[in-house]
């Protein structure tokens, strides 16, 4: 192989090669003898289990402060009525009312998130089909930068209920200004307001 070739000596040296020494080889392409890297590897080299890929880092917002991946949803009922939840005692920011949602896992998209989130909370069943994206959050809190995305949903399986001990209420779009948010959650009011 070309020893001016890097990517490709990359590619085989992964794969388990050896680089063993260098020569020179005919290239009529190119004109002449050119400078080639020899490898070498045998089927126990090539058999044996490749490295396992590196863990991908946490990401970090400017500043170093991690970044939170948190789902939300906005369920709209047949009266145009969107569900907020207010958080328990004993939780971050209690007594503030969100959109109901909650933290991905790692590997776990923003869709599957919330789908596990909504069973969890509300004892309701979501596909991934029912949930439209609208817009994001981008907030800084002291510890983390939060990245909310939020989803709109119409349709669902079963009937809405507290499974853990959060007050709900169904509130008109108009309306939900009234309604004591977390920073995160309070420019997303204008935009549903105004979108329903």
């Amino acid at each position: 192989m070309l020893r001016d070739n890097a990517r490709s000596a990359a590619v085989l040296r992964r794969l388990g090669f050896l680089e063993v020494g260098e020569a020179m080889q005919p290239f009529l392409s190119r004109g002449g003898p050119m400078p080639v890297l020899l490898f070498q590897g045998g089927r126990e080299d090539l058999t044996a289990d490749p490295a396992p890929e590196p863990a991908l880092a946490a990401p970090v917002a400017p500043g170093g402060k991690p970044i939170l991946l948190v789902a939300a949803c906005a369920l709209v009922d047949v009266d145009g009525r969107v569900l907020l939840a207010r958080r328990p005692e004993g939780k971050p920011l209690a007594g503030l009312w969100e959109f109901p949602g909650g933290k991905a896992a790692p590997g776990e998209t923003p869709e599957d998130a919330l789908i596990r989130e909504l069973k969890e909370e509300l004892d309701i069943d979501v596909s991934a089909s029912c949930l439209a994206p609208f817009t994001f959050a981008s907030h800084a809190y002291e510890a983390f930068h939060l990245l909310m995305p939020l989803y709109l949903c119409r349709r669902w399986g079963g009937i809405v209920r507290a499974t853990e001990g959060q007050a709900l209420a169904w509130v008109r779009p108009q309306r939900l200004g009234d309604y004591a948010m977390p920073p995160a959650d309070k420019p997303l009011v204008a935009m549903l307001r105004d979108f329903l």
